[in-house]
């Protein structure tokens, strides 16, 4: 039997569609981009075809692990003077803000899951560095982090790396987010992420992994099949200040993860992309950051366009079980 299911931070109602319950192999997935030999500007050696390095890791021998360059097409510019204007009941403003792309490794053929743990902590330590630096432009709102894997997922280059766009202004949808865990904090004077974390780890059916500061699980409302949170277990509302064993910790929980997705989804494309507070706001008592991850398993079509309702064909608690029987 159908149910609804209310997310306790937005408010959002998704349908979990029992009659339409689904397994991983029922899913048609769209490819992920094949891996080839050809040509890429991303590679070791082909340095001189991207813009100039923002930030790179190097081992002692100087060669780089991990490279932050701008998009050479990006969605938004630093360069220019930030200018709000209206034209009547409109509003627009220049496009400034920055769009960078984080260059995961220098070996084409691996993919993040496949990198080594410090590889993937590299990253993170990336986005952390890109992060603390961006914010001190009095011009940008918020700082969006994410990774689009494979062609259904929105990569267009195959070769691993995530993004990182500084926007602003704030996103509808992480107002949403912010607005609904401080009503939360009105009602009940504590964090609805902390208290979701405390849940989850007690009732234990929908956790697929944890460390002693990070839990893994299948939210309890989640829009897509096999949706997945990474929390922290102490709360901190802005990424950006994430410590090393934090950040290790994250590192390994990501990794294990991608790992289970993969070998229960058999490759599929994902977003994975991590949600945190305004970067002009100090500490919040009421907002928590964390990470999801989307397997891009299905579509939104009409109904999730015209009613803002999701129907998802895997329960939470199925989900959650067959990533935990995968192994790391």
């Amino acid at each position: 039997m159908q149910q609804l299911r209310k997310d306790p931070v937005t408010g959002r109602w998704v349908i979990i569609s029992t009659d339409r319950a689904r397994r991983p192999d029922d899913f048609l997935r769209a490819r992920v981009l094949a891996k080839s030999n050809g040509h890429c500007p991303f590679c070791s050696g082909h340095e001189d075809q991207t813009p100039p390095e923002i930030l790179s890791y190097r081992d002692d021998a100087n060669q780089w692990n991990l490279r932050v360059v701008p998009n050479k097409f990006p969605a938004l510019r630093v360069e220019g003077m930030l200018d709000r204007s209206g034209e009547g009941l409109y509003d627009r403003m220049t496009g400034v803000g920055a769009h960078e792309v984080i260059i995961e490794s220098p070996d084409h053929k691996l993919s993040l899951a496949e990198l080594p743990e410090q590889r993937v902590a590299d990253l993170f330590w990336a986005f952390r560095d890109r992060s603390l630096d961006l914010k001190r432009d009095s011009r940008l709102r918020y700082i969006l982090l994410f990774k689009n894997h494979g062609e259904a997922a929105g990569a267009s280059i195959e070769h691993s790396h995530s993004q990182l766009i500084a926007l602003p202004v704030i996103p509808v949808q992480v107002q949403e987010e912010i607005e609904g865990s401080r009503r939360y904090y009105g009602f009940k004077e504590r964090c609805v992420f902390c208290d979701i974390v405390r849940q989850e780890a007690a009732d234990g059916s929908r956790v697929i992994l944890e460390t002693d500061e990070i839990l893994v699980i299948s939210p309890y409302a989640p829009r897509f099949p096999f949706e997945t949170w990474i929390l922290p277990r102490s709360h901190s509302s802005h990424f950006e200040t994430a410590e090393a064993s934090l950040i290790q910790n994250l590192a390994w929980a990501v990794r294990a993860t991608i790992r289970k997705i993969e070998r229960v989804l058999e490759q599929p494309s994902y977003n994975f992309l991590i949600h945190t507070s305004p970067i002009q706001e100090g500490p919040l008592v009421h907002y928590h950051w964390h990470l999801e991850i989307i397997p891009r398993l299905t579509r939104v079509a009409g109904f999730e366009w015209g009613a803002g309702f999701y129907i998802n064909p895997t329960p939470p608690e199925e989900a959650a079980q067959f990533l935990r029987d995968a192994g790391v």
